[in-house]
This record gives C-alpha cells, sequence and structure tokens, in this order.
C-alpha cells in the first residue's frame, strides 16, 4: 500500500513539474486574482492529511458486485475509530470465525494492512502461517494490534463455550470482528431461530465480558455443497438465508455489518465469480492463498473507507 501511494506521489510530482514548464512565462506583477484564495480551511485541511489512501482490490472478472462498504447506520465503529485515530496506546482488534479465519491469510492481510495504515510499533513482526498462533505479541508501545483465533468447522453456536469467549476477553479487545456463516449453511437442517439464539447468545457474552469493545459482522463468501453423497457440487442454497438473518441480527442490534456476499455478487453470482477467478480449492468451500488475499484486502478498504468517513464527519 505504502509502495502504491510513494509511485502516486513520485507521478503526481512529475505531472507538477510538467505542468509549470508547460506554462508561458509569469508576469512580474500578476493581476490580482479572487479565485486563489485557499479553497479548505485549516481544520478541512487538517482533516484531510488524516485520510488513509486506499485501493479497490475487486477482481476485474467480478460481475454484479456492489459497492465494497460497510453498514454501520448508528454509527457503533464511532468509539472505536476515535481510539484507532487517537492511537496513543495499543488499540487491540481480535477477529474470531471460521476455518475461513483459522487459515490466517484472510484476516493476516487484513492485519498488516492496518499495520501499513497506522504503523505496526504495538506489535514484534513475527511471521504467521498456518503451523502458528495467530496471536499478536505486543510490544506495549502505541499502535494497532490484530489477533486472530479461528476454529475449523465453527459455527457461531459451536464457537461460544465458557473458555473460547474468555480468550476473547482475556485479550482486551477494542473491536471484536465476527465472521461465521459458512458452517450454519452447510446445516441441511438450517434454523434461523437457532442461529440468530446462537448470535444472540455469543453477543451477551461479550459485551458483558468485554465492556466498550465495538462489534463488526461479517457474512461469509459463498459456498458449493454436494447433491447427495455422490452428486456433483452446486451452489449452496442456503446462503442467502444465512446472510439474511446475519443481516437482520446486525440491523436490529444496532451492529456494523460488512457483506461479504452481496459485495461480490450474491445469490445470482459470488460462487460463480470466485469460481471463475479460480480462487476456490478443490471442495469449493474453502479458497486459494490469492482468495483469502483478496478478502482480506476487501475487508481492508471497506474498513478504510468507513473509517475516512469518519474522519471527514468528525463524529466522536
Amino acid at each position: 500500500m505504502k509502495m502504491n501511494r510513494l509511485r502516486y506521489a513520485l507521478a503526481l510530482l512529475f505531472l507538477v513539474g510538467q505542468w509549470v514548464y508547460a506554462q508561458d512565462t509569469i508576469p512580474v506583477q500578476p493581476k490580482p486574482d479572487r479565485h486563489s484564495e485557499p479553497i479548505y480551511s485549516s481544520e478541512e485541511m487538517t482533516r484531510l492529511m488524516e485520510f488513509i489512501a486506499v485501493d479497490s482490490p475487486m477482481p476485474d472478472k467480478f460481475l454484479q458486485t456492489e459497492d465494497n462498504v460497510l453498514t454501520d447506520p448508528t454509527a457503533s465503529l464511532a468509539p472505536f475509530f476515535a481510539k484507532l485515530k487517537r492511537l496513543d496506546r495499543p488499540v487491540r482488534i481480535v477477529h474470531i470465525g471460521d476455518s475461513h479465519v483459522r487459515g490466517h491469510v484472510f484476516p493476516y492481510v487484513m492485519r498488516r494492512c492496518l499495520e501499513d495504515d497506522f504503523g505496526m510499533r504495538a506489535v514484534e513482526d513475527l511471521p504467521v502461517s498456518y503451523q502458528t498462533s495467530g496471536l499478536a505479541v505486543e510490544t506495549g508501545r502505541e499502535g494497532v494490534v490484530y489477533h486472530i483465533l479461528g476454529v475449523n468447522g465453527a459455527t457461531c453456536a459451536s464457537y461460544s463455550t465458557p473458555e473460547r469467549l474468555q480468550k476473547v476477553a482475556d485479550l482486551h479487545p477494542d473491536l471484536v470482528i465476527v465472521s461465521f456463516g459458512t458452517n450454519e449453511a452447510h446445516g441441511r437442517r438450517y434454523s434461523a431461530f437457532e442461529h440468530t439464539e446462537a448470535m444472540r447468545t455469543m453477543l451477551a457474552v461479550l459485551k458483558q465480558q468485554c465492556p466498550g469493545a465495538a462489534f463488526l459482522w461479517t457474512t461469509p463468501p459463498g459456498a458449493y455443497v454436494r447433491n447427495g453423497r455422490r452428486g456433483p457440487r452446486v451452489i449452496n442454497p442456503r446462503t442467502p438465508s444465512v446472510v439474511s438473518t446475519e443481516l437482520r441480527f446486525a440491523r436490529e442490534n444496532g451492529l456494523a455489518v460488512w457483506d461479504l456476499y452481496d459485495i461480490v455478487g450474491g445469490k445470482e453470482r459470488a460462487c460463480l465469480n470466485w469460481n471463475a477467478a479460480h480462487f476456490y480449492q478443490r471442495d469449493k468451500i474453502h479458497f486459494t492463498r490469492e482468495g483469502y488475499i483478496v478478502q482480506g484486502l476487501l475487508l481492508h478498504e471497506a474498513f478504510i473507507k468507513a473509517y475516512n468517513d469518519y474522519v471527514a464527519t468528525g463524529l466522536e
């Protein structure tokens, strides 16, 4: 990301140079120009300087996509963004979820992008892979601390054991990112009521044990299932119901949500887009490294857009 910004800055300097040398000779005493007054106030310029540059990572092959943004009608992330803007201490994020999170690539891309944006003084620069822990090692300095806690095969209900939720609380998160839904959709007797109750239980415990934490829910990317024991793989027909349940839960509880499923094409195109880009592994449930990298970059883009909106509005 920094390299992209550096290239942009150098290109801008080059264009400015070309523009200067292409102009006519400047008069010794130019005429007063009422249009040359500053456009921005000092306060506005300060806010502009605080914006984080972010590029769109949406693959060109993806069709019928939506704008990659977070939905947060109650501005529930504003207190967290205020901490991130001040950055006068370690600001902690804990990302929990299923095997998409446990694979570490998807959340690790998000983690490194945020460290690039806000600095990595708060953590030791240690490699993260499938074989390592996803927990960051803190230095005690100010900055972003991003912990990864995924469990293979987990649903929201199965993840919500006292031990696991206590482990989340022990990390003292300022933000908890919750990424479930793929395994819920694989239950052939999926119940929206049971799913909602599981999310309600998890949220209640985390709110009690993590006072002051904000929450960001994410929807699953989409997957295929077997049509019978030996039949061909078909697009999982239950994913739209799972996504609808999660979106409704977030709306009813005033939570921020990143709807990855609908952003990348939804019921009509999400799975077809992932497949066309060759981002699935053979099971068409899990993703290649490249696929998870795209997901991490997409989450980062939406997150930074929301942060920039916060900076622009000056909400506290």
